[in-house]
């Protein structure tokens, strides 16, 4: 049980009333106590925030103010084939127990579609010419990479099935990546070794 020295005064007077002109000085009271506690979390945020994120802009009257983000935290959530939901996270804010956290590039927004004889992986990239999309590709694995000043992707995707990479089929438009890897044939091989008889 928390001692009443752990609670702030003006929620000690409250919850023990005075019955005066208590009232209106505690709300006040209140509210400087949350604007400075708020304070406090912005400032944490923001010295963990990369500094591409931060920009000045001049106003017309000669004042600058500071630009941030652009932050961006999503989810997606489809039905897998054995009828339990998939969440797929996407941005630059990731959640964690000490607040958020900035990275310097973003996750794109990832859609994967198995079908009997491909994989069909969907990435929206906006604002992104072609040339600047890196993509790297494993028999399990699928790497988007976007490196340029104005925008930073990142994204390695788990493929639900093996791939031959070198058959890949890309098309990019519009900011929609769309990547097909057809899926290797698996060789069935006869499980161990024939025996000869004497």
């Amino acid at each position: 049980m928390p001692n009443e020295e752990d609670f702030p005064e003006w929620f000690r007077r409250r919850r023990f009333p005075s019955f005066g002109g208590w009232f209106f000085e505690d709300i006040d009271k209140m509210f400087r106590e949350m604007e400075k506690m708020m304070e406090e979390e912005f400032k944490v945020f923001t010295s963990q925030v990369p500094k591409d994120y931060v920009r000045e802009r001049k106003l017309p009257d000669g004042s600058t103010i500071k630009e941030w983000g652009p932050f961006v935290y999503g989810y997606s959530i489809k039905i897998g084939p054995d009828g339990k939901p998939e969440i797929r996270e996407f941005g630059n804010v990731k959640p964690s127990r000490l607040g958020p956290k900035v990275k310097e590039e973003r996750e794109p927004l990832v859609d994967i579609v198995e079908t009997d004889g491909e994989v069909h992986v969907v990435a929206e990239l906006p604002g992104v010419e072609k040339e600047d999309i890196k993509l790297h590709g494993t028999e399990d694995t699928l790497t988007i990479t976007v490196d340029t000043p104005q925008r930073k992707y990142h994204k390695e995707i788990t493929l639900p099935a093996k791939v031959n990479v070198k058959e890949a089929k890309t098309q990019y438009k519009n900011g929609v990546l769309e990547v097909t890897l057809p899926k290797t044939k698996e060789e069935r091989k006869p499980k161990g070794e024939p025996i000869k008889i004497e």
